[in-house]
């Protein structure tokens, strides 16, 4: 058994949606989720800065003792976490690895699809893994930059001409292509799959990157005997950028308002909010 909290960080609100799924999966497990929405959207910067920016979010947790930290965001898992997860000693998980066992699982054709931003793509990850395991798997991708903004600004709704008309854009890189299965790169997407699945069709599978992650941590925990003994866990939210524009908008994520446990967070190497 092990009380100590859970770590969860995203750059954006998208993170919500793995909190979500894990507080469904972990009732009684305290977290801790950083947002640092004071440099969203990650999904644009270089490479050096999304570096720097995963150290700084990690090195948030030290001072908490957690018992490991969830990188809820698929552009510093892409393109930033391999080149400091060695400099830590706690468990550091991504959602790359469950999403593409999850995908690899579910293809019927081999054929697979990957929305995300425009650095998760350019990484590469997401093909270079599939074929690791199905070397004549086909993987085919698309750039979405437009999403994550949409999004946060609660362009989510069926009807919302707005971002049909982006994923109807965006998607139809897929069209021809005979894929069985599209991979959600990004937290946020969830959001956004009835739209996605409208426009897919029945025969897509959908997979959310950060929802089968969280079932990945359940599964980790449990077999490393980590369980908290509590009954029922707190969730405590820091952001670095404006607490009452996060509590706003975050109930679209959650399905529920947040009325207390927000606090202002200041980063290391950034300056105060």
């Amino acid at each position: 058994m092990d009380n100590r909290s859970i770590g969860i960080f995203d750059s954006g609100l998208g993170g919500l949606t793995t909190v979500k799924r894990l507080k469904e999966l972990l009732p009684g497990e305290n977290m801790i989720f950083l947002v640092d929405t004071g440099s969203v959207p990650y999904g644009g910067r270089s490479t050096q800065t999304l570096i720097k920016y995963a150290r700084e979010d990690i090195d948030f947790f030290n001072k908490f003792n957690v018992k490991a930290v969830i990188v809820a965001c698929n552009t510093v898992s892409a393109a930033a976490l391999n080149y400091v997860i060695n400099d830590y000693d706690m468990p550091i998980i991504g959602v790359i690895d469950a999403a593409v066992n999850r995908a690899v699982s579910e293809t019927k054709n081999k054929k697979i699809g990957v929305i995300g931003t425009v650095a998760t793509i350019n990484s590469g990850i997401y093909i270079k893994k599939i074929q690791a395991i199905i070397p004549d798997a086909q993987v085919f991708t698309c750039a979405c930059p437009l999403l994550v903004p949409l999004v946060e600004n609660g362009r989510i709704k069926k009807g919302d001409i707005v971002i049909e008309t982006v994923l109807k854009e965006y998607l139809s890189t897929f069209k021809g292509t005979g894929i069985d299965t599209l991979i959600l790169a990004c937290t946020h997407y969830p959001l956004l799959k009835d739209i996605i699945e409208d426009i897919m069709g029945p025969d897509v599978f959908l997979v959310d990157s950060g929802g089968v992650t969280a079932e990945y941590v359940f599964d980790w925990m449990e077999k490393n005997d980590l369980f908290s003994q509590s009954a029922q866990g707190n969730i405590d939210y820091f952001v670095t950028d404006d607490t009452e524009s996060f509590r706003n908008t975050a109930s679209l994520f959650l399905g529920s308002d947040i009325t207390e446990n927000v606090h202002q967070a200041s980063l290391s190497g950034k300056n105060e909010a």
